[in-house]
């Protein structure tokens, strides 16, 4: 009844407008309204997730919640999007609560200067490619989100995007551009340009290139000092049709925050073979490269801003959690996967990986564990999905010291989430 009664107002503010712009002698322009309500509830139980257990360290368990509206207005050289959630643990607040926290995830405008060129301000998800560097990170209950500008030229094949943001703790009216990040982990400034080709007809072949230049503050406000990090690299799609193939190479430079020197790089291969309609078998391989020593060279690979839940095993050990204190080893992930649709609305998906240090680290070996993915995608109906996992990992004596607890206990993680999503389009 609601919806009918929301529907009804629409169309009637709808045909006003209309009305108005025939009154005076304009033809009706062309407007897009959307709304896209969210409700995602995942129960987790973790045995052993982003870090190893130690023995005697009981299992947690819990349910987070993403409750998430988004409202989007689109006409041919204007677009805005408003996005607000409450994002938190079931039980987190109390039955009466005044903490208020429901915030502003995405506030922005695209305007379109031609046909071809546009810029797009405020706090917005920034996801490429395959999502290895800028990813938005949707896995986690609350996402990721950027505050900055957007300068973007697409036309036919070819897609160019200059981004730039400048991050500041408050209005200041003095005490220069010190930006603490303790709290919040941020860059200071970030100047980024990606450019993607995409070939037509008969050559289905995808180029990005990617180069970031990331400022984070060092120092304190008496003494501020930002140090630079570039990354550059490349993004390649081939997906003739049976075979799928991409890759990926990154390399860094520039200095940590510590003043080292960075020499970096990671490079991915993957293939996907699709056996039959329902049946697909992936086999990949990252490479991210580690630093042995404290000093001298920072050597360790940092994947910055990207979906890490994505590449690196779902029970998130690398990059979407921190190694020990004084361990910066680097990553070899190498992966077989294979994936069975049973029916259109069900997917089944196993995926085994095994790791090892990037660098041979004094007097450890380098293989630190083996981790088996299982996955099930349910749609149950339109705008409702049910996703399930199971996970386990087998570590070692290495995986103990760069990660901490003890390969002798059992480690496993489990999850299931119900995602409840709908989504509606006007037009007037």
């Amino acid at each position: 009844m609601k919806r009918r009664n929301i529907m009804a107002l629409l169309a009637l503010m709808a045909a006003s407008a209309s009305m108005d712009a025939l009154a005076q002698g304009e033809q009706p322009k062309e407007n897009e309204v959307s709304v896209s309500a969210q409700i995602r509830s995942r129960a987790e139980y973790r045995n052993g997730a982003l870090s190893p257990r130690s023995e005697g360290v009981d299992a947690a368990g819990f349910v987070n919640e993403r409750a998430r509206l988004s409202i989007g207005y689109k006409r041919q050289d204007l677009e805005m999007k408003f996005s607000a959630q409450h994002v938190g643990v079931w039980g987190q607040d109390a039955l009466v609560d005044k903490n208020g926290r429901f915030i502003l995830n995405e506030a922005w405008a695209k305007i379109g200067l031609t046909d071809d060129l546009f810029l797009q301000l405020g706090r917005q998800s920034l996801s490429y490619d395959d999502e290895r560097i800028l990813g938005g990170l949707d896995w986690n209950v609350a996402g990721r989100y950027h505050d900055a500008l957007k300068i973007g030229y697409e036309k036919g094949a070819h897609k160019l995007h200059a981004i730039l943001a400048f991050n500041q703790n408050d209005e200041k009216t003095n005490g220069g551009t010190y930006y603490d990040n303790s709290s919040t982990g941020l860059y200071k400034n970030m100047q980024t340009l990606w450019y993607h080709y995409q070939a037509g007809g008969e050559l289905p072949l995808g180029v990005s290139l990617l180069v970031m230049n990331l400022g984070k503050e060092a120092g304190t406000s008496e003494d501020p000092s930002t140090k630079y990090l570039q990354t550059y690299g490349t993004h390649i799609t081939y997906n003739p049709g049976i075979v799928n193939l991409s890759g990926s190479f990154y390399y860094q430079s520039g200095k940590t925050t510590s003043s080292r020197n960075v020499s970096a790089y990671m490079g991915s291969i993957k293939a996907t073979f699709d056996c039959c309609p329902a049946l697909s078998i992936n086999v990949g391989e990252d490479y991210l490269s580690g630093s042995k020593k404290a000093t001298g060279d920072y050597k360790a690979f940092d994947p910055l801003y990207g979906t890490h839940h994505k590449f690196y095993g779902a029970m998130d050990y690398f990059y979407a959690s921190s190694f020990q204190s004084g361990y910066t080893p680097g990553l070899s992930d190498t992966q077989l996967g294979i994936t069975y649709k049973a029916a259109a609305p069900l997917k089944l998906s196993l995926n085994y990986h095994y790791f090892a240090t990037g660098v041979k680290l004094e007097g450890l070996d380098r293989a630190l564990g083996s981790e088996l993915d299982f996955q099930v995608d349910w749609k149950i109906k339109k705008d409702v999905s049910l996703t399930a996992g199971y996970s386990t990992m087998f570590g070692t004596k290495t995986m103990d010291a760069v990660k901490g607890g003890s390969h002798d206990s059992w480690q496993d993680w489990a999850f299931i989430s119900l995602n409840i999503n709908p989504k509606f389009l006007f037009k007037f």
